[in-house]
């Protein structure tokens, strides 16, 4: 059996056609998302919906000439960000992401929107989720006169895909878009209708892995979320295998068959009886590019050629690790989910190792540390130990550094994820589960 899966990512669209029975990706193709629009506002980061649509749809038709014989076609794209969609399923709006930050913004009283929306509700909704950049947009007029319904990106590929009117969205990707009961599998509508938000906005849920409709004849499964589409194609459904992502972001998702959520941690819906405890750092992988980006600006000024740094940074970490009285290095530099004013910070300095190697291994430690401290978290709740690591993204798929340091701070051994294309992996495997097919 031979599944397509389909990726849409901030910075990549990416799709595969999975073997699932030999568990071998037969053909991977990534392209440039490239759609980020122009504004004026700092905080603001929206994308070409038109554009998105486009790629991806060619992607899944260059796919289908390789393998006319994909028996399904399993979507995932980035979460939390919305497209606002007209009565007959048209999108009206860019896609507001993830990373739009309009949802830390003062309201009319000085306060941010998160902390009025904590106040009048008593949830945590963050800054970049749906429904908050919804609410800033309906209590500023931005909201389109016509808009119908709105869901994520990857719901509207399907849409797209298949001619419905209307979207259907799994939980997964329901839960990203906050004032989400995850525990129950439906939004919070007490919360919202407190908050102001018209519900007859909200799309359709579904906890099943749903046939859509399909798409030149081949059955097309309802979205899932990248974090649970990453977890399924990294490492299926298994307990205590904790997964470690470092891209755009950094994120740490583990199995429960308890519902868990604290500060930062959410317990996020997976399969039916079952949560992806997830925690994310927002900075992540931005953070060594940051430091990359400070040594090329140096080298420049030095009168060196306008080069990328990271194959000398890799031999500074390495001689970095040598040091035992390391400085500490804090890279919440876009601040933390919970606390979006936190900024960054270096510690513990010292003549001997405020040096090169060492602010670069002490910039991998952190971006590692935001995580371990979010796993902390999980075992204290739910009594979850690592019994293995599973690595995946670029950040750390590029860093053996980094992942040394992820080993042997959570004191367990580390693999690489048999997919490089994870998400899009998971996505197809979502796709098998739809048709009804029963993974071993």
């Amino acid at each position: 059996m031979k599944t397509i899966g389909i990726d849409i990512g901030t910075t990549t669209i990416s799709g595969v056609i999975l073997s699932v029975d030999e568990e071998l990706v037969v053909e991977a193709r990534t392209v440039e998302n490239d759609s980020f629009l122009k504004t004026e506002q700092e905080w603001e980061r929206v994308q070409d919906a038109d554009v998105i649509l486009r790629k991806a749809t060619n992607l899944v038709n260059e796919l289908l000439e390789h393998c006319p014989e994909a028996e399904a076609i399993g979507l995932t794209g980035q979460m939390h960000g919305i497209v606002y969609l007209d009565a007959s399923g048209k999108h009206i709006s860019p896609l507001y992401t993830w990373q739009d930050g309009r949802g830390n913004l003062p309201t009319g009283d000085g306060k941010p929107l998160t902390e009025l929306v904590r106040e009048k509700t008593g949830l945590s909704v963050a800054a970049g989720y749906g429904l908050l950049t919804h609410l800033y947009n309906l209590r500023s007029g931005l909201v389109p006169q016509a808009a119908a319904a709105l869901c994520t990106i990857g719901d509207y590929l399907g849409m797209v895909l298949t001619g419905r009117k209307t979207p259907l969205v799994h939980a997964s990707n329901g839960a990203s878009l906050g004032f989400f009961d995850s525990q129950n599998g439906r939004f919070r509508t007490d919360a919202l209708e407190k908050a102001g938000i018209d519900l007859r906005l909200l799309p359709e849920l579904t906890e099943d892995f749903a046939v859509l409709g399909a798409y030149r004849g081949i059955p097309v499964t309802a979205a899932i979320g990248d974090n649970q589409a990453s977890f399924l194609g990294s490492v299926g459904i298994c307990p205590n295998i904790v997964l470690l992502n470092m891209g755009t972001g950094g994120q740490i998702s583990a199995l429960s068959d308890r519902y868990f959520e604290a500060p930062g941690i959410e317990a996020r819906p997976f399969v039916r009886g079952k949560y992806l405890l997830a925690g994310s750092s927002l900075c992540g992988g931005r953070a060594y590019a940051v430091l990359e980006h400070f040594f090329r600006e140096y080298a420049c000024a030095a009168g060196l050629p306008d080069a990328a740094q990271y194959g000398l940074m890799a031999q500074l970490a390495e001689k970095g690790m040598e040091q035992q009285d390391r400085m500490q290095v804090r890279t919440t530099f876009n601040g933390t989910r919970v606390h979006p004013g936190l900024r960054g910070s270096i510690s513990n300095l010292s003549g001997d190792n405020f040096t090169p190697e060492g602010l670069t291994f002490g910039v991998l430690e952190g971006m590692a540390r935001e995580l371990y401290d979010m796993y902390s978290l999980m075992r204290t709740g739910t009594g979850l130990e690592a019994e293995h690591l599973v690595a995946s993204g670029n950040g750390l798929r590029m860093n053996p550094v980094l992942q040394e340091i992820c080993a042997r701070m959570f004191h367990a051994e580390l693999s690489l994820a048999k997919y490089r294309e994870e998400a899009a992996c998971g996505a197809a495997i979502s796709g098998t589960l739809a048709a009804g097919k029963v993974l071993a």
